[in-house]
């Protein structure tokens, strides 16, 4: 069957469960939404844009966006295409990361051990071991907070709102007719 027959006939394959960090069943990743999702992990946090831009928010007010911006610019760094591009780009997340003078430093360890010559051999993966202290750092620290703050309960709490809504009971009711017809 394929899923365009499947959903002619109503018939659905079961949902796969999949354990979350914590070790407790929880559905497919990628059939939620918003802060459903983003409360399954980091990891799914960091996929979602409007996600990224919330947990900015909270950071900011708690004086650590860096970490954020930090794991965000090591993720554009990999994907970075050419030597001189990479030493650009290596120079500049340096600049603003790691260096000793670093307008938003990050607190990782072997921070002293780090200098300029690193740059001028550059690779994909170069900050990886860095970028996963930043990682290990929000996920362990910020991310629960970040849970249990006003910016994201007050985002859940509008997104309950809006699938409340008339418009979108009507909507989904609509589409419960279209396919148990």
């Amino acid at each position: 069957l394929s899923w365009s027959e499947a959903l002619l006939l109503g018939v659905f394959p079961p949902i796969r469960l999949i354990n979350d960090s914590e070790g407790h069943p929880s559905s497919s990743h990628q059939t939620l939404k918003g802060t459903s999702k983003w409360a399954t992990s980091l990891e799914s946090l960091l996929e979602d844009p409007e996600g990224v831009k919330r947990f900015r928010e909270f950071l900011k007010k708690e004086f650590s966006e860096e970490n954020v911006l930090f794991w965000l610019a090591c993720e554009e760094f990999k994907k970075t295409q050419g030597k001189k591009q990479m030493q650009e780009k290596a120079k500049e997340i340096y600049m603003t990361f790691l260096s000793s003078k670093a307008s938003s430093q990050v607190n990782v360890e072997g921070q002293s051990r780090l200098s300029e010559t690193i740059l001028e051999t550059p690779h994909p993966l170069m900050f990886q071991k860095l970028q996963d202290q930043i990682f290990n750092l929000m996920k362990y620290d910020s991310y629960s907070r970040f849970l249990k703050s006003d910016i994201f309960l007050n985002h859940k709490k509008s997104e309950e709102q809006e699938e409340n809504s008339p418009e979108a009971q009507t909507a989904a009711k609509r589409a419960s007719r279209i396919y148990n017809t």
